[in-house]
């Protein structure tokens, strides 16, 4: 019988280049995937509809991540922003469902600090899908 994902707790990420990066996610959206839209191939002889084929390439979307973060991660997220590594997110079903794909942090934007509220920042992670040594298209691998 399949599995289903029932709560995203458990879930986590890591990335290759920093295994010991100083943020604790609290929500994390999964990258989507995309087609990158029709190519429209109507033709002139076309008597009622629009006729359209889909795309060859596919896009592993940008995602996000909300975090609690040591203020000691900016002396880690200027080396990680824009590095391509390895990235590895587990999901928390069983037995665990893996995806790792190329990828680097875009972003790393703290939220406003003020008391009675946890200090978040918000991080943007934009899968490249290029081995980070030779350069090569590499998939996403689910395992």
């Amino acid at each position: 019988m399949a599995t289903r994902l029932l709560q995203g707790h458990g879930t986590t990420i890591t990335f290759a280049s920093d295994a010991s990066l100083l943020f604790y996610p609290r929500a994390l959206t999964p990258p989507g995937l995309e087609g990158g839209g029709p190519i429209e191939t109507t033709l002139l002889a076309a008597t009622a509809y629009r006729m359209f084929e889909p795309k060859t390439l596919k896009t592993l979307m940008p995602f996000s991540i909300t975090a609690l973060y040591d203020p000691d991660v900016y002396t880690d997220m200027i080396a990680a922003i824009n590095t391509n590594t390895l990235i590895t997110i587990t999901f928390n079903d069983s037995p665990a469902t893996v995806l790792a794909f190329y990828g680097y942090v875009n972003r790393f934007a703290p939220g406003t600090l003020s008391e009675g509220d946890l200090a978040t920042a918000e991080l943007e992670i934009v899968p490249t899908l290029r081995h980070s040594s030779t350069g090569a298209e590499t998939a996403p691998v689910v395992s």
